[in-house]
């Protein structure tokens, strides 16, 4: 389609789009960096913690797919918290249809009965899980009193994008097929009007506010995890002197001055 035939509110969007894109990717990329450039001077797994490499890959696995410090710190937020992930996990991949292409070697895993159905009803899940962890927010004392506004704001936005994802499925219904010639045209710089519904525009601009905000937010723990050294460090202080990089450098200098 020719960008002359393609409507204002399309063009909005797309603008939009390639603009989200380059900061959510720019923005986590510059804070990895961020984190991978931060000296740990100090050995400090959290114990028990592994004492071998291995052992760490196997905590960060368990950590990642089952939240295990979290299950132990408490169990009614592990519930809520980890709902909401498993939920978010398979709106994604149901989500993938919008950008993989049927002659794709993954469409045989996106387009799965499993995939799409348990996709579908993973909504009112987020919904269940988000609505729990709103709640420890407000009638949990200590943590209300850590919690600042954006804490409130972040849960409700994703909120808003999962009710309203829900809304498009079972209330406000679109154009499937436009929204995914829409949606693969912006990968392939051809591009198309999109659906003009208004419960699919707010969704979407749900949406983008948070791929705007995402790399200066608390969401940010996701990749943080991995550089952090109470998780990422072998439990081996006795064994191995612990050294940074830059620790080392200073100590080659201070040996090359003496």
């Amino acid at each position: 389609m020719s960008a002359e035939s393609v409507n204002p509110v399309s063009v909005i969007y797309i603008v939009l789009f390639y603009a989200a894109i380059a900061v959510l990717i720019g923005g986590i990329t510059n804070k990895v960096l961020q984190y991978k450039r931060v000296p740990a001077p100090l050995k400090i797994p959290v114990t028990p913690a592994p004492t071998t490499k291995a052992g760490v890959v196997w905590r960060l696995t368990t950590e990642v797919v089952f939240f295990n410090s979290l299950f132990r710190a408490t169990k009614w937020t592990w519930i809520f918290g980890w709902i909401f992930h498993v939920a978010l996990l398979l709106a994604f991949f149901r989500h993938l249809r919008y950008v993989v292409s049927p002659d794709s070697f993954l469409w045989p895993i996106v387009s799965l009965e499993v995939v799409q159905s348990f996709g579908k009803y993973a909504g009112f899940a987020m919904v269940f899980g988000l609505v729990g962890l709103l709640g420890r927010r407000i009638f949990v004392d200590r943590v209300r009193y850590i919690s600042s506004p954006s804490d409130y704001l972040m849960l409700l936005l994703i909120i808003g994008i999962a009710v309203s994802g829900l809304m498009i499925s079972y209330v406000a219904h679109t154009d499937i097929v436009q929204l995914k010639a829409f949606i693969m045209g912006l990968f392939l710089l051809d591009w198309h009007n999109l659906p003009t519904d208004a419960v699919l525009l707010i969704h979407l601009t749900l949406v983008l506010v948070l791929s705007f905000i995402f790399p200066i937010s608390k969401l940010l723990h996701a990749p943080g995890l991995f550089f952090s050294p109470t998780r990422n460090q072998v439990d081996n202080p006795r064994e191995v002197r612990h050294l940074s990089p830059w620790g080392a450098e200073l100590e080659a200098k201070d040996g090359r001055n003496a």
